[in-house]
């Protein structure tokens, strides 16, 4: 994998080897961030089930300011450190070895805000109504959370969030959120 524009861009990434962590396709990865063009420069970005943190390091590279990359896997954490410092990121990158709830409460109770989530949980994983709610104490005011997962197969998000986006590239589906303001 490489990351695809920006300061960084053309310089390898590594994944963790194995079925266990799912690369975000160059393609999708490509797609993505042109649609995320106008947000990502100065951003704060989360990424929850990051596996090689390709998402964060192509933000990184394109302008977003800082990123947290949260995984249990310990593969994919040994991968997001090794790419975080071959990048040159290591500064700007915190990484934390925890499931999606255990980071969540870590990053609430040190205060931190993001105005970009990536989620890219196990397609498998349909119920994410705890998820999005355990992200509310994190996002900035008009944060954007944007979710990977099978085309076709949308998983339950709960209330309290809009999708206003939804595209699909072969199997990956991605729908982008934002908080609902009527609520």
């Amino acid at each position: 994998m490489r990351i695809i524009a920006g300061d960084a861009r053309g310089r390898r990434i590594e994944a963790p080897e194995g079925r266990d962590t799912r690369p975000t396709l160059d393609r999708v990865r490509e797609n993505l961030f042109n649609m995320l063009q106008g947000e990502i420069a100065g951003s704060r970005v989360l990424d929850l089930f990051a596996g090689s943190g390709a998402l964060s390091f192509e933000a990184l590279s394109r302008g977003a300011e800082t990123a947290c990359l949260a995984d249990h896997d310990r593969k994919a954490i040994a991968i997001e450190k090794k790419n975080a410092e071959t990048l040159g990121y290591a500064d700007r990158v915190r990484i934390i070895p925890a499931d999606w709830r255990k980071a969540l409460k870590e990053i609430e109770n040190a205060g931190l805000r993001f105005d970009i989530v990536f989620l890219d949980p196990p397609y498998a994983m349909l119920d994410l109504k705890d998820v999005f709610t355990g992200l509310n104490p994190v996002l900035s005011r008009d944060a954007l959370i944007i979710l990977e997962h099978e085309a076709g197969r949308k998983p339950d998000t709960g209330e309290g969030f809009e999708c206003f986006r939804e595209r699909s590239w072969g199997f990956c589906g991605v729908s982008f959120f934002r908080r609902n303001q009527n609520l």
